[in-house]
């Protein structure tokens, strides 16, 4: 009862195949969990299901189950997993009858109620919490498959159903909240995109899954199964911690997470222990994702070597628009050009020209072709990078919000009982009022200061949520923090990322963290699957700001 050993095998419908073998085979664990939705996925379930409306669900863990469900029955381990997607009920039957194929007595439970009737939507699911899953187990259920719940429900049911916690139980579910957070990514928070990973003792080269071992207090210690690559530390802890949150209040459907009282302590080698964690009561509301079909797309990228590079992208512009039209079309010139180099790819730089258009037919191969027909009547030395192709659709997601007593959360049971999750009765009554913090903006700098990467004293990372993107930086030392949090003001920001000047930054500060966040509004337009954006999940943001040379304190090491 003292400690529940929760691992996590996936962090994305597309994540390392042989995770799940891997977490089973390495050591001891009770639950294992899977995580597979993301906006971009809830749209490519939606089309599936379009084709075939027995499918929605991620087909993929159906394909791992099939080797791994005889050992977690052998060994006791519970399988916990949104891949039920758009069809959680598709996906218990089929895990039954892979059972069944296989041999094996399973019992399998699932949670429903997410899915939105939006006639308008090609998908609209509300983001549950982890009551259903908890009900799951406490029934008895060997695998839990659920539909859209936030990522961190899939290790907060586990704990709810083995320390027996009510909704009154805010900071322990606060802190089981943020352990579920950390691993939801997978191997991101054992080294996994991680700015230092030339310092991880393999380089980064393959990070093993993560484990939460959770207490009946909610407090956890993040670790890993003995000689598997990457690292568990406070700065891999942190990283993790940062991605794709806003401001100090992390609202969920079960608790709203203060993520300014998170402390991290490395404990030992890989066991990074986070504790302190304070939860206040839920919103009333629970939020929903959108997922819309937009129209078509399609691209094309023009190669422009050598002298002349504005004008060259000036005359396909004026071609391109001559031939199609202007609407819906979009001019990106990515100046990668290097003066006075004997390679060709060193010496160029690249036009990308998107259209999108709700007509299949113009997006489509009227586009592509009126490009290739430039190769011989364009600059000198015209050459493209894509083939002429037709269009393809893309979707568009918004996010929204509906009542929890509006929705009907159930945990269908392995007896095929069904059991109504009520929604909590104590709510906050608030829907994400966040309170931001802006850094200290008066005068010049005291500090005397040498030239360098801004990633010579911070680490980073950032991630996309919906149209918006985050973007979290963290101070590697006590030293750096003060400057840090005074320095990176929003202004500042602007100066560095100059696509976030004319959008809506908030800034938020995490001091236990020696971190800041900032959350971009609009920066990834109508989401990922519509972004022409180079980044469209500005994964690469944080990285960008960390590239850039500024005035680093001198008195500050590297």
């Amino acid at each position: 009862m003292s400690v529940l050993r929760i691992g996590n095998a996936s962090g994305f419908y597309g994540d390392r195949f042989a995770a799940w073998r891997e977490m089973l085979d390495g050591g001891e664990l009770d639950v294992l969990t899977g995580d597979y939705l993301a906006e971009l996925t809830m749209l490519i379930l939606g089309r599936d299901r379009m084709r075939d409306p027995s499918l929605g669900y991620a087909k993929t863990f159906l394909r791992q189950a099939e080797g791994v469900l005889g050992t977690a029955l052998d060994r006791g381990v519970t399988l916990v997993t949104n891949a039920g997607g758009l069809n959680p009920a598709g996906l218990a039957d089929a895990i039954r009858s892979l059972g069944d194929r296989l041999g094996l007595q399973v019992r399998v439970g699932y949670v429903e109620g997410d899915a939105i009737q939006r006639p308008d939507a090609l998908t609209a699911n509300a983001y549950l919490g982890a009551f259903g899953i908890a009900a799951c187990l406490d029934a008895g259920a060997d695998v839990v498959v659920t539909g859209r719940v936030t990522d961190a429900s899939l290790a907060v049911g586990p704990a709810i159903a083995r320390f027996g916690w009510t909704r009154d139980d805010l900071d322990a579910l606060a802190g089981a909240t943020v352990a579920g957070h950390l691993i939801e990514c997978g191997a991101q928070v054992t080294g996994g995109n991680f700015s230092f990973f030339t310092e991880l003792p393999d380089g980064g080269h393959r990070p093993g899954f993560p484990i939460a071992e959770l207490h009946a207090d909610g407090s956890s210690v993040l670790t890993k199964h003995a000689g598997t690559g990457g690292a568990v530390t406070v700065e891999t802890v942190t990283a993790q911690l940062l991605y794709e949150v806003g401001g100090p209040d992390y609202l969920g459907p079960d608790v709203v997470t203060r993520l300014d009282t998170v402390r991290l302590e490395q404990e030992a080698p890989d066991r990074v222990r986070v504790s302190g964690v304070r939860g206040t009561p839920p919103p009333d509301t629970l939020k929903v994702g959108v997922n819309n079909l937009g129209g078509f797309r399609n691209s094309m990228t023009f190669v422009l070597c050598g002298l002349d590079i504005p004008a060259k992208a000036a005359l396909v512009r004026a071609q391109i628009e001559e031939s199609v039209g202007t609407e819906g079309l979009e001019f990106t010139l990515a100046r990668t050009d290097h003066p006075d180099t004997g390679d060709t790819e060193a010496a160029s730089a690249l036009l990308h020209v998107h259209l999108r258009d709700g007509d299949k037919s113009r997006a489509g191969r009227a586009f592509s072709a009126a490009a290739v027909e430039l190769a011989l009547a364009s600059y000198p030395g015209c050459t493209l990078t894509t083939l002429p192709g037709d269009a393809t659709p893309y979707g568009v997601f918004t996010a929204d919000a509906i009542a929890q007593d509006a929705v009907e959360h159930v945990a269908v049971l392995p007896s095929g009982e069904r059991v109504p999750i009520p929604p909590p009765t104590v709510t906050s009554g608030l829907e994400g009022t966040l309170v931001q913090h802006e850094a200290l903006t008066g005068g010049p700098s005291l500090h005397a200061t040498r030239r360098g990467p801004l990633g010579e004293l911070v680490g980073a990372r950032s991630g996309d949520k919906g149209g918006d993107a985050n973007l979290g930086v963290w101070a590697r030392t006590d030293a750096t923090w003060p400057w840090l949090r005074d320095w990176l003001t929003v202004e500042r920001l602007a100066e560095l990322l100059p696509e976030t000047a004319s959008l809506t930054v908030e800034r938020y500060e995490l001091p236990n963290l020696r971190a800041v966040n900032f959350v971009i509004r609009g920066l990834l337009g109508q989401g990922v699957a519509a972004s022409t954006r180079f980044d469209p999940q500005a994964k690469a943001l944080g990285e960008l700001l960390r590239s850039r040379v500024v005035d680093l304190p001198t008195e500050v090491p590297a």
